[in-house]
């Protein structure tokens, strides 16, 4: 029953991530005139926010500091290669499905190389032989295609993310390839030192926002939205983007 349970628990998150998606698309979340168009949801995102701090104060950054502080750096490094190896391989399916084929054989050629060469990609020779890394999602192929960003949202534990990137966000988790391993414990264990390895790369950032004068959550909001909309306009700019939903372009430089 244990086993079972825990086997469970990533395919319960996403059900929830997408029910909690769901219920919003259809209540509508109004929150009067003055809302920001951006941001309509805002009273909702602000509580799922209040619940991740909490989340992140008692469990994530204490745990994601002891791990910083105590393990060797060339041990953190070959923790690191390995998870951004496997986001090479989606980095090449994103890449294939907006037609940029420069960047999906560079793609195809680090993961593979890291794979069989690299110690599964704990090792990353590909860097070492030039081959550049693109970072592409599933969430900027839902926008290459013409799909709108739609209102911000923040999810619970996984934090800032608009309705396009959580649809594709959640398509891209039930593809991790961590999932598809049989091994629950061995699964389980690779969740939990990809969360933890993440937030142990943010804990400077966070550090310097937490210490600013300023609203965190506007801050954090904006700089999501405009960096997001960047990366689109980046694929329109080089004639491989196709118009958002109501048929304009936005420029944002």
């Amino acid at each position: 029953m244990k086993n079972r349970t825990s086997e469970q628990l990533p395919g319960a998150l996403l059900r929830w991530v997408s029910g909690g998606i769901l219920c919003l698309v259809l209540a509508g979340c109004a929150t009067g005139p003055n809302a920001n168009p951006r941001d309509p949801w805002e009273p909702f995102n602000r509580q799922v926010t209040e619940f991740n701090d909490a989340v992140d104060g008692a469990v994530l950054k204490p745990v994601a500091t002891v791990y910083r502080d105590i393990t060797p750096d060339p041990v953190r490094t070959g923790v690191s290669n390995f998870f951004e190896n496997l986001r090479d391989g989606w980095s090449f399916i994103n890449a294939s499905l907006q037609l940029r084929p420069r960047e999906a054989v560079e793609n195809f050629m680090r993961f593979n190389v890291n794979t069989f060469f690299g110690l599964a990609g704990v090792l990353d020779i590909a860097s070492e032989m030039g081959i550049e890394r693109t970072r592409l999602d599933f969430g900027q192929t839902l926008g290459r295609w013409g799909i709108p960003s739609g209102p911000y949202l923040v999810l619970p534990i996984f934090g800032p993310s608009s309705v396009r990137d959580a649809a594709g966000f959640t398509i891209e988790a039930r593809g991790d390839f961590v999932q598809g391993l049989s091994d629950v414990a061995l699964r389980n264990s690779l969740y939990a030192l990809r969360a933890v390895e993440t937030r142990a790369n943010l804990l400077r950032a966070t550090t310097m926002l937490d210490g600013a004068a300023l609203d965190k959550y506007s801050f954090t909001r904006d700089v999501y939205l405009q960096r997001r909309e960047s990366q689109i306009e980046d694929l329109k700019d080089k004639g491989i983007g196709l118009q958002n939903g109501d048929g304009q372009h936005t420029d944002t430089k």
